[in-house]
């Protein structure tokens, strides 16, 4: 449900955007014919039997994948270890590179691929490792086989681990007003709208395909904030990759709360949201 909701409060689709996304889905073959330009961000969400080629592209003709259809929007996977490893590993490159290349013998051909992974999983076989509420079935080898799906590469590649808690029915059922979407959204149109304006001249629309340098130039930290992420890097043993994925994470927190630097309790929330995979993970 939470997936699903995410293309609602993302930043509206440029003129730009929405010719590319048009581009690749008439490649496809699948823009419908009364749809002349497509206007809101894709959501793909491929079933755990989707082979290699359907989800990065190939073929003899060679063809999109979902992970290009989803460019500019979303690829939802469901239930991430009931995926083939394989499958699941063809995913690293793109996520780095934000392309996939597919060679054949008669052409080469490269898609964009800047899509916004969102994958979901349960702790284990019956759902309750580590829970509170109920107590869990699998032994110990089960839960190794199940977390060890999922390779250490792969995770470091995704910027946010969140673990979520069962909801009580006492909250579903409360009449308390919350934050709609058109109103979150506004605030992700406005942090975009600083993102695009920074970097424009470099031709590139947000905070998630800063390059290095880029990092360096517009993540700088004070003393303290220095000293914190060096703290973390040692204790959590953090890779490069994930030094970089925090400071984007924290650039981009930073912009929603309409902050020109990034402050240490923007810093603090985006290395939280990298300690999960130490939790379910540390053993494999």
């Amino acid at each position: 449900m939470m997936a699903k909701r995410i293309p609602t409060i993302l930043p509206d689709l440029s003129f730009e955007e929405a010719l590319e996304i048009t581009k690749i889905h008439s490649v496809a073959g699948i823009l419908p014919n009364e749809v002349p330009i497509i206007t809101t961000r894709p959501f793909r969400a491929p079933h755990h039997t989707v082979s290699s080629v359907s989800l990065v592209g190939g073929g003899k003709v060679p063809k999109p994948g979902e992970i290009s259809l989803a460019h500019f929007g979303v690829l939802f996977l469901d239930e991430l270890p009931e995926f083939n490893k394989t499958t699941l590993e063809v995913m690293r490159g793109p996520l780095e590179d934000r392309t996939v290349t597919i060679s054949r013998v008669n052409a080469t051909l490269t898609y964009p691929s800047k899509f916004m992974l969102i994958a979901s999983m349960n702790p284990c076989p019956c759902g309750y490792y580590g829970s509170s509420e109920k107590e869990c079935t699998c032994s110990e080898q089960a839960i190794t086989r199940y977390m060890s799906k999922i390779s250490g590469p792969l995770l470091d590649r995704i910027d946010i681990h969140i673990e979520v808690t069962p909801v009580k029915y006492q909250k579903l059922d409360s009449e308390e007003k919350v934050e709609t979407s058109e109103e979150i959204r506004k605030r992700v149109n406005k942090a975009r709208k600083l993102q695009f304006d920074r970097y424009k001249k470099y031709n590139i629309y947000s905070n998630a395909e800063l390059t290095p340098s880029l990092i360096e130039k517009y993540c700088k930290l004070d003393k303290k904030g220095k000293q914190l992420l060096k703290t973390s890097f040692e204790k959590l043993g953090l890779s490069a990759r994930a030094h970089g994925r925090i400071l984007k994470v924290a650039r981009t927190i930073a912009d929603l709360d309409g902050k020109e630097n990034i402050n240490v309790k923007h810093l603090a929330e985006a290395i939280q949201y990298r300690s999960l995979d130490r939790k379910y993970w540390k053993n494999n």
